[in-house]
Formats: C-alpha cells, sequence, structure tokens
C-alpha cells in the first residue's frame, strides 16, 4: 500500500470546501483539485473533463458562491494611508464648537449623486439577456462616478470626492427586487445622523417615479435626546414633504447618564419597541382602506395586553411566512405567469425595509414581528439577501442588505456610523481623531495625560487606552494602539459614545426644540416603553461571535435575567485595569 502524503489542515478545509460543493452540484475550482488530489476526487458518474477545466464561452452557472453578497467598498491609496497616518502622530487636536456637530443635508449628498437603477426589461428577456443589461448599466454608472476622483480621498483633497459605496451588483439587485415588490417603502435612519441615511435620489425614485409610499423610520432615538430626534424630524418633513416621519427604537431606556454609556443587558422579548403604534397609523393614511389592516391591529393590542401581564405574546403561524427569496416575485421561474407589479396584489400590502448597513433594518423587522426573525449584528453587511416575512395574513415585510449610496460624505463619519465594516480598516486613527475633536475623550475614557505637553493627538488617545485596557502586541508586547482604535471606534458604534449631529440651526434654536410638544410626548413614549428592571429590552445589534467579544471586552460581564449577583466589594482590587463605572 502506498504511503499517504502529509495532508495540512488547509488542505482538509479546502476539501471539505469541495465536498460541499460537489453535494450541491457545483464543481470545485480549487487550484489543486486536479484529478491527482485527494480533494479533487471526482463523483461517480460525473464528467470525463477536470474539474477545474471550463469551456471557451461562459462559465458554467454556480448556485453557490460564498462572496456573492460580500460588502465591495472603494477604500484610499496606500499613499493617502500613510498620510493620515502620520498625521494621526503629529497633529494636536483641539475640540471644535458646537456648531461643528451641525450637518448641512447638501453636503453629504450634493446635486449629481445618483444611485445605480434596474435598467428596462421584461418577462420575455432570458436571464442571460437580463444579466449582461443589467453588468453593462451598472458599470456605465461605476464610469460615470469614477471619471471625476477617486472615491474615499476626501479628507486629503478638501472634500468633493466621492466617499466608498457599495461596488456590489448582487447587492444592488437585492434593492431593486425589494423596491418592486413593495408597495411601501420603509427607509431606515439612524436618528444620530439622518441626513447620511436619507439619500434624496432614492426618495425621489421611491415617491416620483414608482408612486409609492415612502415612511422614514427614525431610528434608535433612543441613543439621542427627544430634542434633537424632534428637531431631525421636522427637517426630514420638510425636505421630503411626500413622506411620512416615524420615530423607532426597538429597546426603549431612559436618559443616558454622563460619560461613557454601559452596555444595554441582552435578554427578553421585543414587546416594549416604540413606534410600532405610529408606523401603523401612517400606513393605514397611505393605504386608505385598500387592504385590511385590523389583523395588526389586534396584534399590537395583545402585545400591549401581554406586556402589561408581565408576559410574551405568543408566536402566531400564519402558514406563509419564511426567509424566502420573494418566490414568484420576478415571475422567471419556470412556471410563472409573466406579470406586471400590482399594488397590494391578492389584498396584500407589503412593507420594504431599506436603508444604509447598520442602521438598524433587521431590528425593526424583529420589533414588528415580536421575535428574533432576522439575525442582528454589529458588523455591516449582515443581511446578505433579502427576505420576506409575514406580520398578519395581510401584511408582509421584506428586509432587505444595507447598501451604502454615493455621497460627499466624510469617511470617517462613515465608520463612526457603523456604516463601514471596521474590522476592515487600515487606517482608523483618523476616525478617532474626527471623534475626539467633536466628544471630550480623554474625559470621557479617563486616559492619563500624554508625556508631551503640546496637547492629545489622535494616537496619543489610542495608545493612552492600549494601556488602560491592558492591549499589547504579541511578540514585542508594545501597546497595541492599533486594537485601542478599534475599540473606541466600536464604542462608538454600538452608541457608548454618543456622538449625535444636530440639524443646521440646531443650537441657535436650542430652547424652542427643547420647549416643543412633539419633544414631551417623544421623551413620554420612551419612559412607557422603558423595561426599568424588568430586563425585557430585546438584544443589541450585536455579534455573537467569539472573535468580537474578545475584541469588545470593554464592557462589564453580562447577568442573565433572574440570575443572583453578588455584593460589591469595597476592598480595592490592585488588579483592576478599569475604575468601578468605567466601561
Amino acid at each position: 500500500m502506498p504511503r499517504k502524503r502529509p495532508f495540512s489542515a488547509k488542505r482538509k478545509k479546502q476539501q471539505l470546501r469541495d465536498r460541499r460543493e460537489r453535494k450541491r452540484g457545483d464543481a470545485p475550482t480549487a487550484p489543486d483539485s486536479g484529478p491527482g488530489s485527494r480533494s479533487g476526487s471526482r463523483e461517480r458518474g460525473s464528467s470525463d473533463a477536470a474539474p477545474g477545466e471550463t469551456s471557451e464561452g461562459a462559465p458554467p452557472p454556480r448556485r453557490h458562491d460564498p462572496g456573492r453578497f460580500r460588502l465591495q467598498l472603494g477604500g484610499p491609496r496606500a499613499e493617502a494611508l500613510a498620510r493620515r497616518r502620520r498625521r494621526a502622530q503629529e497633529e494636536v487636536l483641539e475640540m471644535l464648537p458646537e456648531s461643528a456637530l451641525e450637518l448641512d443635508p447638501d453636503t453629504v449628498y450634493g446635486p449629481g449623486l445618483d444611485f445605480p437603477r434596474r435598467p428596462p426589461w421584461s418577462f420575455a428577456m432570458s436571464p442571460e439577456e437580463l444579466r449582461v443589461r443589467e453588468e453593462a448599466a451598472f458599470g456605465t454608472f461605476l464610469r460615470a462616478l469614477q471619471d471625476g476622483q477617486r472615491p474615499g480621498e476626501s479628507e486629503d483633497d478638501g472634500g468633493g470626492a466621492v466617499a466608498p459605496f457599495e461596488h456590489n451588483l448582487e447587492t444592488w439587485r437585492q434593492l431593486w427586487r425589494v423596491l418592486e415588490m413593495s408597495d411601501i417603502i420603509l427607509l431606515i435612519t439612524d436618528a444620530r445622523h439622518p441626513v447620511l441615511n436619507v439619500p434624496p435620489a432614492l426618495a425621489a425614485h421611491v415617491t416620483r417615479e414608482l408612486g409609492k409610499g415612502l415612511i422614514l423610520i427614525l431610528n434608535k432615538v433612543d441613543l439621542t435626546s427627544p430634542a434633537v430626534a424632534t428637531a431631525w424630524s421636522h427637517l426630514l418633513r420638510r425636505r421630503f414633504p411626500n413622506a411620512r416621519v416615524v420615530p423607532f427604537t426597538s429597546a426603549p431606556r431612559r436618559s443616558p447618564v454622563s460619560g461613557l454609556q454601559r452596555r444595554q443587558r441582552r435578554g427578553g422579548g421585543w414587546s416594549r419597541a416604540v413606534g410600532p403604534w405610529q408606523l401603523l397609523e401612517a400606513c393605514e393614511s397611505i393605504v386608505g382602506g385598500e387592504v385590511d389592516l385590523s389583523s395588526w391591529r389586534a396584534r399590537l393590542e395583545r402585545a400591549e395586553e401581554a406586556a402589561a401581564r408581565g408576559e410574551e405574546e405568543e408566536e402566531e403561524d400564519h402558514g406563509e411566512e419564511g426567509d424566502d427569496d420573494g418566490g414568484d416575485e420576478d415571475g422567471d421561474g419556470a412556471g410563472a405567469t409573466p406579470r406586471q407589479w400590482e399594488r397590494y396584489r391578492h389584498g396584500i400590502l407589503t412593507l420594504g425595509c431599506v436603508g444604509l448597513p447598520n442602521a438598524g433594518k433587521s431590528s425593526v423587522l424583529n420589533a414588528l414581528v415580536g421575535r428574533s426573525a432576522v439575525s442582528v449584528s454589529r458588523t455591516p453587511g449582515r443581511t446578505r439577501y433579502f427576505q420576506t416575512h409575514f406580520l398578519t395574513p395581510r401584511v408582509r415585510l421584506c428586509d432587505c442588505p444595507g447598501l451604502v449610496f454615493p455621497s460627499h460624505a466624510p469617511p470617517a463619519l462613515q465608520v463612526l456610523a457603523g456604516v463601514y465594516p471596521i474590522s476592515q480598516l487600515q487606517e482608523p486613527y483618523s476616525a478617532v481623531g474626527f471623534l475626539a475633536t467633536r466628544l471630550p475623550l480623554p474625559t470621557l475614557l479617563q486616559l492619563r495625560p500624554p508625556a508631551s505637553a503640546a496637547g492629545w493627538t489622535a494616537w496619543d488617545i489610542c495608545e493612552a487606552w492600549a494601556e488602560k485596557r491592558g492591549y499589547k502586541t504579541a511578540k514585542a508586547a508594545r501597546n497595541d494602539v492599533y486594537r485601542a482604535a478599534n475599540s473606541i471606534l466600536r464604542l462608538a458604534a454600538d452608541g457608548r459614545l454618543r456622538l449625535c449631529l444636530r440639524p443646521p440651526g440646531y443650537f441657535a434654536q436650542k430652547d424652542l426644540w427643547e420647549q416643543h410638544p412633539e419633544t414631551a410626548a417623544l421623551a413620554a413614549l420612551q419612559e412607557r416603553g422603558d423595561p426599568g428592571v424588568r430586563g425585557s429590552a430585546p438584544p443589541a445589534e450585536g455579534s455573537t461571535s467569539e472573535e468580537e467579544e474578545e475584541e469588545e471586552g470593554d464592557s462589564e460581564e453580562e447577568v442573565e435575567p433572574g440570575e443572583a449577583t453578588l455584593p460589591a466589594s469595597t476592598a480595592p482590587n490592585p488588579f483592576a485595569l478599569l475604575g468601578e463605572d468605567e466601561c
């Protein structure tokens, strides 16, 4: 018997990957998947061609591609990264005035910025013809944007460049399908910076070209003050008169305390979300009686009664609920009948949840359904393809993957908003500097002053945080500045460091907004939905992966509901890296 060759763990993983592809009917495409390798053994009855060989024509269709829906955002060049790194080490940071927190919508989405549109198509086209036409239209759109300046260099070029945006055509196809099949579009926005999440081109396309209803969901209002949320609501109503604005939060809480916020406890249900009733009223005003929404109203009443009794609403089975891809919505199945979009087809109202990554689309859907129907994560791009769920037999929800639209937003603001994946940042220090000029990070994080008397730099803040948290490199045991910078950015993206932008002219009329009747009503609504000591708030938008939990070891140990905790000891702990009330 011949001796077996050494088999590494890497080749073992490739062998398992090829085996899964063969079960799906795909051919392995690894370099070592030839007929003589262990991972390239062919199944009985397969063709004589080698698995990696392809014909001269088009490549064989693959039903499974792990990177098909992966985020593809443009980034800066290596020269720009080096300049930003040097500037983070040398430039002394100074706190900007309060007016720097005001964000003008015209500076984010200027004139001439559009998003990829689906080219004209019909059911008479073949899938290959439609694919070629969509790729050609998308390529033309990208070339038109790249003719001016390169994406992602607005900080070095003084503005005017296009910020990183989505370059994956498959993700844009998901948006096109959701826009076509939905009757009302729910554009999810983050209350901390709503203008970043509302592309005017998308709003105009929905209301004017498609003629569909548009509702702007001002999500995460618990992460900002009621006065700021009210000011943003009025600004959005003025800029988009055809849209309704609904405040929403799936995790109501009391007013935030000063300093670094504590992580929200996980566990419990979704019954205390703020905004479902307002969303129902907005949908009723758009539908106007064409669809019977009494089952939705009855569901909300049952949820309120169950919450008052301290119970969770029993899960309903509507028979049509599932994580499907739209069924026959596109009409491209073998037995599908060609048809165009029909409003309220079969008496069912379809609500499409769209928006930027990490805006809370999946959390809004879970809060409406009343359970964890779709997975949520702090990492942008968790939702890869659109999913449909029936709220009631007459109301269907559609969750769309998040897309980054072309804009002139500062890349640092995209990172702090959670739009750009923090784990993919090659230079996170510029975003830390952007945050430190608007929030007193050394005071909030209780950092030790730097050795230089000139002041704080972004590099000094990251190094002091690494020293305090004990982040060290593996070999030389130096302060891991890169990990510290990622940790600070995650605190900002999670809302534990509150960077809430204001609409233009807010501080000049601050007293007016604080005494506005809608501000008091929103504050009372959050207090009524606050879980208090019950701990019934839903899980925050967080990943449950072990790697992120290790990197985000900034928080205290979480206590499960009903678990007893020992009283805090008054003796000092010489091994504690943080104070008693930190992180």
